[in-house]
């Protein structure tokens, strides 16, 4: 199978490998983000010993006895009998003075479960064998919480990290690349969906519409992805009601901190910061204050950011039981179908427009460079009317408004002039205006557009 994207994550993971010394790296990311294929994709650019092994949800002696028999099957040992884990990962720091060996701990946290005081004991070995072995140690995880706290002033660990990656969910433009057949509009309606998980891209079929694949991955009983958000939810939440309620809240487009707090019926303002805090970190929401005021937390807002979640809460959870009594086809055309089309995909469309321009960005490819990207709030006191631009950058030239249109027909001179327009009303100076437009433009000529096509998002 092609392994897709993750390129400066294997280029550094790369450099880590080529180094003489030992060294150690931490790896870490939400369920089904891709850390392991990406571990297995990178062991071909070790030259050496390689051993990856996946830690148990078991005994201590069931993870030294399997990961004994993966050192017999590479080294051509005899198995080897240890009497626990310390005893077997010092076998590997000391083998390492001999010879390049790369030893891969995936789901990690399990093992430190198992063993009271494991980050202690990885913490004495890698200091107690810095200077001489050659070792490459990787840690891997997937429970959030549990991994970032290896790098926290308390652990044990703290300062033994030679690299630190958390792994992010990719960008629209390489998650395109798991479902390359597909037009370019059906491209966008399946990462309004799907997002940047590679587990859940993996899963799309070329040979189905993008209709069929939402029912057959998510909108049908017992679809495959149909409780996955639940699922992830669990693993890291306790209480999994306020978690849901928040959800739902957001889902229906509530973004400030009182408003989720009176709609979700979250028993008080502390426990929705608990949640809300957890759910960031877990990257499911974000929170984000517009970029001409970002020390005002009254205008600060909270969304969700992954798509899966936020499709899951706005048509799955709201209608589940409407779900498994009707027939599929039936429940997608009643309950998702036209919101889908004219409000959910052109929403998300925003999001990928914004991560064209931070993509465009990094590489160099703006011709002012921009230092800030997001919403900018503008107030009309004499017209008591306030809200929100939702796509604006700024550079030390000042701001350009960008405006996003996922509609059938291009986008006319009239629409554009009038878009202009109402910027100006509110207030916000530009020296430059920008449109993405999923169907093109008309014949406009005009020097200070930034025109975007949505053919220019996939070249």
């Amino acid at each position: 199978m092609k392994f897709i994207g993750r390129e400066e994550e294997v280029r550094k993971i790369k450099g880590l490998y080529q180094s003489p010394g030992m060294e150690v790296l931490l790896l870490y990311g939400r369920r089904r983000i891709g850390k392991s294929e990406l571990m297995k994709h990178s062991m071909q650019f070790f030259e050496g010993k390689r051993i990856y092994y996946e830690c148990k949800q078991t005994s201590e002696m069931n993870n030294v006895e399997s990961l004994a028999t993966l050192l017999s099957e590479e080294f051509g040992y005899p198995k080897i009998s240890f009497s626990g884990l310390e005893e077997v990962l010092d076998f590997h720091f000391k083998k390492a003075t001999e010879e390049n060996i790369l030893l891969i701990l995936d789901e990690y946290s399990y093992l430190s479960d198992v063993l009271k005081g494991m980050d202690s004991v990885l913490q004495a070995l890698i200091d107690k064998y810095r200077n001489r072995s050659k070792l490459k140690l990787a840690l891997c995880g997937s429970f959030v919480d549990t991994m970032q706290k290896l790098i926290e002033k308390e652990n044990p660990l703290f300062g033994r990290f030679d690299l630190v990656l958390k792994l992010k969910p990719m960008d629209y433009y390489d998650s395109a690349q798991f479902y390359s057949h597909f037009s370019d509009e059906d491209k966008v309606r399946l990462y309004s969906v799907f997002g940047g998980i590679p587990y859940y891209n993996r899963l799309i079929r070329e040979d189905r519409s993008v209709k069929e694949n939402i029912i057959e991955l998510i909108a049908s009983p017992g679809a495959r992805l149909e409780n996955e958000v639940l699922m992830y939810l669990k693993s890291e939440i306790a209480k999994i009601v306020n978690a849901n309620e928040v959800f739902e809240a957001m889902a229906k487009g509530f973004s400030r901190f009182n408003d989720i707090l009176s709609q979700s019926h979250v028993s008080s303002g502390p426990s929705l910061v608990d949640v809300l805090d957890k759910l960031i970190r877990m990257e499911l929401v974000e929170k984000a204050a517009p970029i001409n005021d970002e020390n005002n937390r009254k205008k600060s807002g909270y969304y969700i950011s992954d798509p899966m979640s936020l499709f899951y809460y706005r048509y799955i959870f709201r209608y589940s039981s409407q779900l498994n009594v009707m027939n599929s086809d039936i429940f997608y055309q009643r309950y998702i179908q036209e919101d889908f089309e004219n409000a959910y995909v052109p929403k998300r469309f925003e999001t990928i427009g914004k991560q064209y321009l931070i993509r465009q960005n990094r590489a160099g490819l703006m011709e002012e460079p921009f230092e800030k990207i997001g919403r900018y709030y503008y107030d009309i006191p004499k017209e008591r009317r306030n809200g929100e631009f939702d796509i604006v950058t700024y550079d030390p030239k000042g701001y350009i408004f960008y405006e996003v249109k996922f509609q059938d027909k291009p986008l006319s001179k009239a629409e554009i002039e009038k878009e202009i327009a109402q910027v100006k009303e509110c207030g916000l100076q530009c020296y430059r205006y920008g449109f993405l437009s999923k169907s093109g433009f008309e014949a406009i000529s005009q020097d200070d557009l930034l025109l975007i096509s949505l053919e220019n998002l996939y070249a």
